[in-house]
């Protein structure tokens, strides 16, 4: 059984690295993105709701995002772990997600928090070459990702979940480094 919760700010790899676990361990990588996506598709209710907020330009309230995590982690799929990678994003949230957790009879194993200098940050998101990827607007998300997030580190410090990986390195000793920690 793996449950985990990837922390980390924009640029760290997180998505990466989650899809390679995944695969390693045979778990759901559930990307918050990607549930919205598929939910919109498929025009569930949840989606169809999440899709009026996404077509105002609005951020997906965290109850409307909550539900759609439930609905995900109830899936069949789910059984012997999951990777949930982009969520919690502040301390409401995780304080959300613990509650649902606990009505679910679940709880996380480890929060793995990927941490990487803001310089080498700035430097992988520039080389993926994305249009609205320039230092002003990477240093805004990075000071937003500190705002909301560092407090969600803290968090789950204080419940011993925390395990902090060091993101600068090359992919292959990351992803070794984080199996270290999951199988110990």
């Amino acid at each position: 059984m793996k449950r985990l919760i990837f922390l980390g700010p924009p640029g760290a790899g997180k998505g990466t690295q989650a899809q390679i676990l995944s695969k390693l361990y045979h778990i759901p990588h559930i990307s918050t993105g990607d549930i919205l996506r598929q939910a919109v598709k498929e025009q569930t209710i949840l989606g169809k709701k999440a899709q009026s907020y996404m077509d105002r330009g609005e951020l997906v309230p965290d109850e409307l995002m909550l539900d759609l995590i439930e609905e995900r982690l109830g899936q069949s799929d789910t059984e012997k772990g999951w990777i949930l990678d982009g969520f919690p994003r502040n301390v409401s949230q995780a304080a959300f997600l613990e509650k649902l957790l606990q009505k679910i009879n679940l709880s996380a194993d480890f929060v793995l928090n990927l941490e990487v200098p803001d310089e080498v940050l700035i430097e992988r998101m520039l080389a993926r070459g994305r249009k609205d990827d320039n230092k002003e607007t990477i240093s805004r998300r990075l000071e937003i990702y500190r705002e909301q997030t560092a407090p969600v580190i803290d968090f789950y410090r204080r419940r011993d979940l925390l395990k902090v990986v060091n993101g600068d390195l090359n992919l292959e000793n990351v992803t070794s480094l984080l199996r270290s920690v999951m199988d110990s």
